[in-house]
């Protein structure tokens, strides 16, 4: 793992302010999702999916969490994510120009270097199950 980065591309629709639909491609790295796969899939009700067109991961089918661009977005409490702004590599997730308050986005050089993020999506995921009263079996 890590070495050159390889960006996946798919084409999605999206919505521009001036209401008129166009194509964008969707940029995301592939490697990093190999990385989330080995532990984000071992927990029990976590399925894979696409987030306009990015690889993501639900529970319970709600959305914890997207792979964008060259980081990975998580939804964390609003209190989390002030705590989480602090530390380097992660920033406000935005999309559209839009800043998401419960979202940060983690940038990481290396793909391997998400290993050490568990405990964020760890976070993620239980706070996103909670929403929707799924109760999660720790290992």
């Amino acid at each position: 793992m890590g070495g050159r980065s390889i960006i996946g591309t798919h084409l999605i629709q999206c919505l521009k302010k001036n209401k008129v639909d166009t194509l964008v491609k969707a940029q995301f790295n592939l490697k990093h999702k190999e990385v989330l796969d080995t532990f984000l899939l071992d927990i029990p009700f976590v399925k894979t999916g696409k987030m306009y067109g990015h690889p993501a991961y639900y529970i319970g089918g709600k959305l914890f969490a997207s792979l964008f661009m060259e980081g990975v977005c998580v939804k964390v409490p609003e209190k989390l994510a002030k705590e989480l702004l602090k530390k380097d590599g992660i920033v406000p997730f935005q999309t559209m120009g839009r800043k998401m308050r419960e979202w940060v986005q983690i940038n990481r050089d290396k793909s391997e270097d998400y290993l050490k993020d568990k405990e964020i999506f760890e976070k993620s995921l239980e706070y996103v199950a909670s929403l929707s009263n799924i109760k999660i079996k720790k290992k």
